[in-house]
């Protein structure tokens, strides 16, 4: 796959500009994925996922063809969720009443997609509430939870990916799993 992207970035390094087109299709999913884990938000996520492409496009000619473009495009998308997380300001609670109700949170606001079983239920909601605490993280440890965890990369191409020495990823790891512990307690 990494001979097939390379000859794309020659074709478009050369001004085939469609050539990027398949590039992005290859790897949109995954970036959007990356994205929305991070920040928690389709819109976000949509936004950052395509403003990383579009400066991947723009400084293509910086890659080094001898690495992986699939880290190089990570790292774009993780250092702009970074910087939107950084200026982000919490919007709302879950746990804040709806106004104009009485005992209504945002919780009940959730639309469910359909009825399901019990178990599924109980699934989902140990899931929300496992993305909701990581996205409480401090940002060195969300990121690379969300890395390992959730897009199950291996620890050298999240090191590769935030610029970190292997040992700080394995760190950031070890405490982001501890501080989510905490954060859970018992469920």
């Amino acid at each position: 796959m990494d001979e097939l992207i390379n000859k794309r970035i020659n074709e478009v390094l050369k001004g085939n500009q469609d050539s990027f087109e398949e590039i992005v299709l290859l790897f949109q999913h995954r970036l959007y994925h990356v994205c929305y884990r991070m920040l928690g938000s389709r819109e976000e996520a949509q936004d950052i996922a395509q403003e990383a492409f579009v400066r991947a496009y723009s400084n293509l000619h910086t890659f080094d063809q001898k690495r992986k473009f699939s880290t190089w495009i990570f790292r774009i998308a993780t250092n702009l969720c970074i910087d939107r997380i950084r200026k982000k300001k919490p919007d709302y609670s879950l746990d804040a009443q709806v106004p104009g109700t009485e005992g209504l949170d945002m919780y009940s606001q959730i639309a469910a997609a359909e009825d399901l079983p019990e178990e599924e239920v109980e699934r989902m909601e140990t899931q929300e509430r496992v993305q909701y605490e990581v996205g409480r993280l401090p940002e060195k440890y969300r990121s690379v939870i969300t890395l390992r965890y959730m897009e199950e990369l291996p620890l050298q191409e999240i090191a590769d990916i935030l610029d970190l020495p292997l040992g700080t990823v394995k760190t950031r790891v070890h405490r982001g799993r501890d501080a989510l512990r905490k954060q859970i307690g018992t469920m």
